[in-house]
């Protein structure tokens, strides 16, 4: 049975806005997307009334995870201030200690660390950002077989990935099927090489573009963090969004982060923007664990000439002159981009080469960094 948007429509027809109005009848919603079962849309408030809506829009997933047919909803609630107008005291984002997303200032770090503030996600010993200054560096491969090689190091092991409107982790990983809902009307994480794998990417089409606002985006990422039954990790690494702009800080302030890696090519254009990251990171107080150097050289695999396409060491060099961890290079390699694109990653379909072990080096040094024990068999 196939579930229709009139028929989501009905369903929120019960739940009532703050001032007594049908969710219909409030002018909140935008359009409703129905595909094979999965429900998406926004509420879209004034950032003045954010707090009052939080438990509507609770309500409306449950009322919509309830209908036949439904096999998984995300139900974002976006909170804009109205041109014009400003609701009195500051701004919702920096009550939060996030700066306004529409200040070009550089913004300042709140006192104390905002992680602290965070509530734990029930499960989840530690949390890990793996992100990058820019695309293109490789980053959601390094945080697959990063993941991989802590799991190899005896820990269990979750991957949520961030990047929501380039998801990686389904062309990765080859996962094709939908999470399931449990009784409790939560998400399971897909079970991959004995990872945990959560990702927008399994709710939409490859093809569906994901064209949301940057606070939709923050909802749907914490729908995923918080509504996702995880069960019991030792740590959960996120695949950021590439880049350093207000989605990206607004993140690293909302989720509970025990520490950060950045990857950068060694060129230099690539480290400048991995210097922002480091920048990012640390005006959010969220300790860097250190920084890997993918894609560090190449080596042709029928004569053995090294090459150095994108130069060498820059981000061995940027470490020791920034004051944190180098964690380890990783060379460009065909075997690495066709296990990528096989959906069959290094570490798991090639355990015993040289590459794989380069990503369980750095998942050492990352544990160690962490200092997360070895669960006991």
């Amino acid at each position: 049975m196939s579930v229709t948007a009139q028929q989501v429509l009905d369903a929120l027809a019960k739940v009532k806005s703050p001032r007594g109005a049908s969710l219909p009848e409030a002018g909140v919603l935008s359009e409703i997307v129905v595909n094979d079962g999965k429900v998406f849309f926004s509420i879209n408030v004034n950032a003045a009334e954010a707090k009052a809506w939080e438990d509507i829009r609770s309500k409306a997933e449950a009322a919509v995870r309830a209908l036949p047919g439904v096999t998984s909803s995300m139900i974002a609630l976006t909170a804009e201030r109205k041109p014009g107008g400003q609701p009195p005291g500051p701004p919702p984002q920096a009550r939060r200690g996030v700066p306004p997303a529409s200040s070009h200032r550089a913004p300042q770090a709140p006192h104390g660390s905002p992680m602290a503030k965070q509530a734990p996600v029930p499960g989840v010993g530690a949390i890990i950002a793996v992100a990058s200054g820019k695309g293109g560096v490789g980053k959601s491969t390094t945080a697959l077989n990063v993941a991989l090689g802590l799991r190899d190091l005896g820990l269990r092991v979750g991957v949520l990935d961030a990047d929501i409107y380039g998801p990686s982790m389904p062309k990765l990983t080859g996962i094709r099927e939908k999470p399931q809902l449990n009784d409790a009307k939560r998400m399971v994480p897909i079970s991959r090489f004995g990872l945990a794998i959560m990702s927008i990417g399994f709710l939409v089409e490859e093809e569906t573009p994901m064209i949301w606002r940057g606070p939709m985006v923050m909802s749907a990422i914490t729908q995923m963090l918080r509504e996702v039954e995880w069960g019991t990790l030792d740590i959960l690494v996120v695949d950021m969004p590439p880049g350093t702009g207000d989605a990206q800080l607004t993140l690293a302030q909302q989720v509970p982060l025990q520490g950060a890696v950045i990857v950068s090519t060694p060129q230099d254009l690539a480290l400048i923007d991995a210097r922002r990251g480091l920048a990012m990171f640390s005006r959010v107080n969220v300790p860097v664990l250190g920084i890997v150097e993918n894609m560090s050289y190449f080596q042709c695999p029928h004569c053995g000439t090294r090459s150095d396409i994108f130069g060498h060491g820059g981000a061995r060099h940027e470490a020791q002159k920034l004051g944190v961890a180098f964690l380890g290079e990783v060379p460009l390699h065909m075997d690495i981009r066709a296990t990528s694109d096989a959906g069959t990653p290094l570490v798991e379909s090639e355990p015993a080469s040289d590459h794989a072990a380069a990503y369980r080096a750095i998942a050492a040094a990352i544990k160690d960094r962490l200092r997360i024990a070895t669960p006991a068999a």
